[in-house]
């Protein structure tokens, strides 16, 4: 074998004993492990920790393109382990060959050395256990193409700030969730703390969501109704702004990009970085994001695929979420407000888009997506999206005694009572 006959990933001078992940599985690596086969197209996120006790990881992405029917051998990515930083980056191909050549050519580390590419444990031997593990390999397979769908090579660059290493850690940050220290400059925490890499987040200011100049009606109406600048993002981060749905680039790995996959594509990201290094700063946008697109009402309308799509996505990540150390966040009611408010939120907007426009084929696809989320979170978390409660009625004591019992637990939900709004005179 003079070269490898599938995509592979090798890894130069990686240690054993250290926590190792791709994509969906993590591992701890040995003295023969030296990188993985059998890679299927796509982008990948390959990270790794000193220690799984440790809490700081590094890793990167990188992206094997579709095999092309020619004498060309398949594609191989070449990662080296660095002592004075415990992490990997890529290496040069020439320095990777040598590596190669140097453990007895490829035929010798492709067979022994190199583990096929999975995302779930090793196979049984057992004709039944191995027949249900290879459809748990099959559905983590799918799992995490349904979670990378839009990411492409320009949004990884964007985000990562970085053309050739899409490299980030634990600690990496974006500028609006770095912690100020008062009494000490930048620099001077820099010098503390050390260097952080910087994120491309895409500036979610939710504090203003009306467009520069706008006064009165204008920017209540940019307050309540957040489509503006979700508009203004897709416009300055995408490929097109106001071309409508249809296809409009071919982007990295050769898949079609429409109106608003950069803003699916970074809450990709930022979801996997909070699965696999718990990037707070991810955590952060990922949660902007969600604050962002829904409290949408007029996008809903004229976007309505992209809507869907959202909701599809969102409903596959939050399957993910017990995979995050510690949860994504406190899913119960108390802890769980956050999400659920905004879910609510979404549903009245539903309701009132429908009223106003009937049955429209659009609006139903994002109504079948969003009653997919509510019948989830309803079975996981036995959350209730809907508004029929009852809020005040005679309850029989054990004595026997009828007393009118109101709750007010729900006055915010309904801007009611001390919730209630009010009209200020200027």
């Amino acid at each position: 074998m003079s070269t490898h006959p599938t995509p592979t990933l090798i890894l130069l001078n990686l240690p054993s004993s250290i926590l190792c992940g791709i994509n969906l599985l993590t591992f701890t690596t040995t003295t023969t492990f030296l990188g993985i086969k059998n890679l299927p197209t796509g982008f990948h996120f390959l990270f790794t920790s000193p220690s799984a006790s440790l809490s700081l990881r590094d890793g990167f992405w990188f992206h094997i393109p579709p095999t092309q029917p020619s004498s060309s051998p398949p594609p191989a990515v070449f990662c080296k382990w660095s002592p004075e930083t415990e992490c990997l980056s890529p290496c040069p191909q020439p320095e990777g060959e040598a590596f190669v050549h140097a453990n007895g050519g490829w035929k010798e580390v492709y067979e022994k050395h190199l583990t096929p590419y999975r995302q779930s444990g090793v196979a049984s031997s057992d004709a039944n256990d191995a027949a249900a593990t290879t459809k748990q390999q099959d559905d983590k397979e799918g799992a995490w193409e349904g979670i990378t769908s839009h990411i492409t090579s320009s949004i990884l660059t964007r985000f990562t700030k970085s053309d050739d290493e899409w490299t980030i850690s634990s600690a990496s940050s974006g500028v609006q969730d770095r912690d100020e220290i008062p009494g000490l400059s930048r620099e001077e925490v820099r010098d503390v703390i050390g260097e952080e890499k910087e994120l491309g987040m895409l500036g979610i200011d939710l504090k203003r969501t009306w467009r520069e100049g706008a006064v009165g009606r204008e920017r209540t109406e940019g307050a309540r109704d957040r489509s503006w600048l979700l508009q203004d993002l897709c416009e300055n981060y995408g490929s097109r702004g106001r071309a409508g749905d249809e296809v409009v680039i071919k982007s990295g790995g050769g898949r079609e990009e429409r109106w608003g996959d950069v803003i699916l594509g970074q809450m990709e990201i930022c979801f996997l970085m909070v699965l696999t290094l718990a990037n707070y700063s991810c955590l952060e946008e990922w949660k902007r994001i969600l604050a962002l697109v829904l409290t949408c009402e007029k996008s809903v309308r004229d976007r309505w695929q992209f809507f869907a799509a959202f909701l599809r996505l969102l409903k596959r990540q939050l399957e993910r979420t017990d995979d995050v150390e510690g949860g994504l966040f406190d899913m119960s009611d108390d802890g769980g407000v956050f999400l659920k408010a905004l879910l609510k939120g979404f549903k009245r907007t539903l309701g009132q888009i429908a009223e106003s426009r009937g049955e429209e084929d659009g609006i139903e696809d994002v109504k079948d997506e969003f009653e997919e989320v509510e019948r989830w979170v309803k079975v996981q978390y036995r959350w209730e999206l809907g508004d029929e409660f009852v809020r005040s009625g005679m309850l029989e004591l054990e004595d026997g005694e009828m007393v009118m019992m109101e709750t007010k637990e729900l006055e915010g939900e309904d801007e009611s009572g001390e919730y209630a709004p009010v009209i200020v005179d200027l």
